[in-house]
């Protein structure tokens, strides 16, 4: 069976603005879930954001970002 994940992205979050950006182990929160979610062998994985700041994030590393 095949699948798709969407992973939404935003910035400004009510409970916490800016977390997918936020630094993990020299990484962005984003780049983290977005390598989570390739390794489950998903067909596609793209993120779904608002903002231009997690669509460069994203481009930066190798992952695929749509805005909405």
């Amino acid at each position: 069976m095949s699948y798709h994940i969407v992973i939404p992205a935003r910035m400004a979050s009510v409970r916490l603005p800016g977390n997918p950006l936020a630094p993990v182990a020299g990484h962005p929160l984003i780049d983290h879930v977005y390598r989570r979610a390739v390794a489950s062998d998903a067909e596609q994985v793209v993120i779904a954001t608002d903002s231009l700041e997690i669509q460069q994030a994203v481009s930066a590393f190798g992952g695929t970002a749509v805005m909405t």
